[in-house]
């Protein structure tokens, strides 16, 4: 079974003046070497002009560096993500820039349930505005629905209130979505390993790379004039840290596959991703099972291990305001007892992680939700690469 690269997609979501596009902005600065297919309903609000569009097909903008924004409504979406995430494409992530397009959760049930192979939910991200919350709650009460399906809530422009009324909102937005995680920020500044982790390079792509956003836009501006190049929460070489915690694990003894659903299916407040490899040792000797959890949503990837690969469990799990020991107790508590080599071995409980490893059961279930649009098209666009290289289809 081949190691198939999933591309995350990410949904942000926000009611008008809440500052998603400025955190999509944002995002596009300090992509850490990724190539973004940012999908939105027009190009207007990103900022194309300091981008230098290098090319246009359609309804694609070529950003630099591969990256691409694509201009589409609900009915063109399904057939953009299919071509978004073919590995032809090159793209490692997809943020879609829900205004517009349809109620978030009908596009968590579209990433979901579709026919995209290469694709993984990367999470729902609700961006609130921590100065007028309680205006748009009058004006758009479906907010308080879209909070409490939220992956990740991101209370913005937090430097408007005062600290009381910044408690109090928390404390309203945790009422709303009990156990998501919130992270408080300023003019969208978040850390982009929220959503999404660096991009790895081949040395041969990097040298001949075209020239990044990031890259033209300090040429244009200077690297003063982005924002977040002097956020306080910015430590050495401008990496943000936005009020989140990131916690790391390693197990040579196997995982018992039992214990580990248990602590998946009960993950505690404020824990937003999990990412990583899993051991589950005499259960299944042949394969490692890459996991991937992102808010309610889980999968796991099996894939055979590789000749002379050391055997162990590696996770990272990243969220905010969560306890560090007590999470690493509850994974130590989780690693096998019986040794490797033992006569009996009961595989019975590979069937509960079976049930997320993509192809072999139905898909995630979404809760009150609408039936799909029976009448959605894929895009009439032929091609999503203003620049195909020769063996792209």
């Amino acid at each position: 079974m081949s190691r198939k690269q999933q591309i995350p997609v990410v949904i942000l979501t926000g009611f008008l003046g809440s500052g998603k596009t400025t955190l999509l902005n944002h995002l596009l600065r300090r992509r850490a070497g990724n190539r973004i297919a940012v999908v939105v309903n027009d190009f207007g609000a990103i900022e194309i002009d300091t981008m230098t569009v290098a090319g246009q097909v359609g309804s694609t903008v070529s950003l630099g560096n591969g990256c691409l924004c694509c201009a589409v409504d609900a009915s063109e979406l399904d057939g953009y993500l299919e071509r978004l995430t073919r590995p032809s494409a090159r793209i490692d992530i997809v943020v879609i820039e829900a205004s517009g397009l349809a109620e978030p959760q009908e596009l968590v049930r579209m990433i979901l349930t579709g026919d995209h192979p290469h694709a993984v939910y990367g999470g729902l991200v609700q961006v609130v505005d921590a100065a007028e919350f309680d205006a748009t709650r009058a004006r758009h009460p479906e907010i308080d629905r879209h909070i409490s399906i939220a992956d990740l809530v991101v209370l913005n422009k937090t430097d408007r209130v005062a600290e009381a009324e910044h408690r109090r909102v928390l404390a309203t937005l945790e009422g709303l979505g009990p156990g998501t995680p919130v992270v408080s920020a300023s003019y969208g500044r978040i850390d982009p390993e929220l959503l999404f982790d660096p991009a790895v390079r081949p040395d041969e792509d990097e040298k001949a790379r075209q020239l990044s956003f990031e890259d033209l836009y300090e040429d244009t501006h200077g690297a003063h004039d982005d924002p977040t190049s002097h956020d306080d929460h910015a430590s050495h070489h401008g990496h943000l840290h936005a009020a989140y915690d990131s916690v790391s694990f390693t197990a040579g003894a196997p995982m018992n596959p039992r214990r580990l659903m248990a602590f998946l299916d009960s993950r505690p407040p404020g824990l937003y991703r999990i990412k990583g490899f899993v051991d589950f040792g005499p259960a299944d000797p042949a394969n490692r099972y890459a996991l991937h959890a992102v808010g309610r949503s889980l999968r796991f990837h099996p894939a055979p291990w590789g000749r002379g690969e050391e055997r162990l469990t590696q996770l990272v799990l990243i969220g905010s305001g969560i306890d560090r020991e007590a999470l690493l107790k509850e994974l130590d508590a989780c690693q096998e007892t019986e040794p490797r080599d033992a006569p009996a071995v009961d595989r019975s409980g590979m069937w509960g992680v079976l049930r997320y490893v993509p192809d072999l059961t139905e898909p995630d279930p979404v809760p009150d939700l609408t039936e799909p649009d029976p009448d959605l098209t894929e895009s009439e666009s032929e091609s999503l690469d203003p620049d195909p290289e020769p063996d792209m289809p």
